[in-house]
This record gives C-alpha cells, sequence and structure tokens, in this order.
C-alpha cells in the first residue's frame, strides 16, 4: 500500500531518547506532516514543538495517517503494530521488532495479512561507514573474507528496562554481520554476565560461523565508561574498519615484504601496508532511514529494512540467548524468510 497525497501525515509514537530524535527529524522532513505525538508520559521535555502529544494510541489513529514510527519500549511494539497494520498505516518499528522471534512473526503476519508497508529500524544500515564497507565488499576490494569482528560498548543506557544487551544492542551487530558480508550466521555460540543487578545480560561475547566459512566474533556490553561501536572485516588483501561512531572508514592494506634471508623465507606473511581513511558523504543516518521510509511509503523505492528482516536479526539473537543459557554450546538459529 502507497500514499498517493503530496504531504504524508505522520504520528509517532514513544518520546524517549530514540523518539525524541524520531520527533525532531520527522519534524523537519521534507514531504512529511508530523500531525501526532503518543506517550503516556506526556512531553516534558517539549521535544514535539508544538505537535498535539496523546496518551491514547486510540486517539492517535483518528488523525488519518499515512505513516507511524513505533518508539516505544520494545514489550510494546506488538499492541501497537497490530492496531496500525489493521488501521491500514505504514510503520516504522525500531528495533528490535519485538521481544521474541514468536512475537515477531505476529507482527509481520499482521502487516502481510492487510498489505500494509512496515519496517524495522535498524539504523545502524544507514550509517555511512556501514555502507561504503558494504559497497566495497561487494566490489571485491578485500578478495576472500576471513573474519567480521565487531564491537559495541558503553556506559548503561538508563532508557531500557525490557530487553538485555543482546536483544536491544548485539541485534544490530547481528544485522550487520549478514548485512555487510551477504552470508548467514549457521551456527552461534555465546557467554555472558550479570554484573548490573539487572534481570537481563548485561555482557555478551558471540563468536559464530557464517555460511561461506567467515569467522564472525562479536563483543557487546553496558558496563564500559568507554563507547565504541566498530566493524573490522579481515580479508585476503586487508582489513577495513567503519567506525559508525565518527562514520569512518578507514583501510588498511596488506604490504607484501620479500625476505632475503633464507633461513626465515618460509615464513612468509602480511607486513603493514598502506593506510588510507576515505573522504566519505556523512549524512545523519536517522534521516537517512526517515527518507527511505518515506519515499517507500510514497512507492518510489524499498525501505533501508524491510520488516521481513526484522524476522532473521531475532531468529538470530534468539539462538545467541540459547547458546548462553546453554553454557556457550554452538545453536543454530531457526530458519526464517529474508529479504535481501
Amino acid at each position: 500500500m502507497t500514499s498517493r497525497r503530496p504531504t504524508l501525515r505522520a504520528a509517532l509514537f514513544g518520546l524517549g531518547m530514540m523518539g525524541r530524535n524520531h520527533a525532531r527529524v520527522l519534524r523537519s522532513l521534507d514531504g512529511v506532516d508530523l500531525v501526532a505525538v503518543c506517550d503516556p508520559c506526556g512531553d516534558p521535555l517539549g521535544v514535539a514543538g508544538g505537535v498535539p502529544v496523546e496518551v491514547s494510541p486510540e486517539r492517535v489513529l483518528d488523525r488519518d495517517l499515512d505513516l507511524a514510527v513505533v518508539a516505544t519500549p520494545t514489550d510494546e511494539h506488538v499492541r501497537l503494530a497490530l492496531m496500525l497494520a489493521e488501521a491500514g498505516v505504514a510503520t516504522l518499528i525500531e528495533k528490535p521488532l519485538a521481544i521474541d522471534l514468536a512475537s515477531a512473526r505476529m507482527v509481520v503476519d499482521a502487516f502481510r495479512r492487510e498489505g500494509v508497508l512496515a519496517a524495522v529500524g535498524h539504523v545502524e544500515r544507514c550509517n555511512p561507514s556501514i555502507r561504503a564497507l558494504r559497497s566495497r565488499l561487494e566490489a571485491g576490494e578485500l578478495g576472500e573474507l576471513y573474519q567480521v569482528a565487531t564491537s559495541r560498548q558503553g556506559p548503561f543506557p538508563d532508557r531500557v528496562r525490557d530487553v538485555g544487551v543482546i536483544k536491544d544492542l548485539a541485534t544490530h551487530d547481528l544485522d550487520l554481520v549478514e548485512w555487510v558480508t551477504g552470508s548467514r550466521f549457521t551456527s552461534v555460540s555465546a557467554r555472558v554476565a550479570h554484573r548490573a543487578g539487572r534481570p537481563f545480560e548485561d555482557l555478551v561475547v558471540i563468536s559464530g560461523s557464517l555460511m561461506t566459512g567467515v569467522v564472525a566474533t562479536s563483543q557487546v556490553n553496558w558496563l564500559s565508561p568507554m563507547k565504541e561501536r566498530r566493524v573490522t572485516v579481515l580479508g585476503e588483501r586487508g582489513c577495513f574498519v567503519a567506525d559508525t561512531l565518527t562514520a569512518d572508514l578507514t583501510f588498511a592494506a596488506n604490504g607484501v615484504i620479500r625476505s632475503e634471508w633464507e633461513a626465515i623465507s618460509k615464513f612468509r606473511g602480511v607486513a603493514e601496508g598502506d593506510v588510507i581513511r576515505y573522504a566519505i558523504p556523512k549524512p545523519e543516518p536517522l534521516l537517512v532511514e526517515l527518507e527511505a521510509f518515506r519515499d517507500a511509503v510514497l512507492g518510489k523505492s524499498d525501505p533501508s529494512m524491510p520488516i521481513a528482516d526484522g524476522l532473521r536479526v531475532l531468529a538470530v539473537a534468539d539462538a545467541v540467548v540459547a547458546s548462553a543459557g546453554a553454557s556457550g554450546a554452538p545453536v543454530v538459529p531457526e530458519e526464517v524468510e529474508q529479504c535481501v
């Protein structure tokens, strides 16, 4: 279902940390008119900018909407998504799509049944460094891929109360590993730690294998005073490092140095070669994501992350949770449909 109105009427559900950013971007987005916001706590920080703030979702649905953004806590996603699907409103749901795979399937089935467009807000796919990385990997610039390693750590965000670090943060990394390599996890193993006194894990270390034989590792936590967001891809021609905090993409080439010392000439490896930090355009990722969703509603393009892709991320995340509960034993993610 697409809209032909020149100016799309939009609503936002949730004014937490991510919701406040959505409000800012939606209010300035060309071709979109933010007509209503819904949050049971109101708008204490005044980020709605004069847009009416409701506490009841039903009252927002009466506003003749073309699109909606759901940026509420994860455990509220299903209820709102089902309402919006039934109302025929194209919807972008913040990641993760739902608490677990079974709940996410309910959401996907509802939008499919009603023939309504929906997408998931995995905004890291819109980060300039990640997009440049994926483009260069697709062009074969690294040759054969050996390993993908991600690191996502920093202080605890008080906004999260309904899921642990696996579902909230590691879902970014699990998606990016598959998205930039174009390959799926065949198995994952994980270890977790609980250090902050919460019912959910606040640290996870994940290792996995991809269908192409690439080895993947991720370390994710809410315990570090140092904030880091990095994706490193190692291959036969060198190493790419994408820093999503600075949106920088760096390439370190393998330098080949010929040894004339016969006794060690058999120990052939690589040495440091040229290091390049690419000059790339750096639009705000959330703006790129919402522009893509607006254009998808208008029938001009596809959203950056179709809703079916959100199922795949949760399938892998559920396998990570299962492995952690089984003392790190390898778990094969459940097969689900994925849009590529």
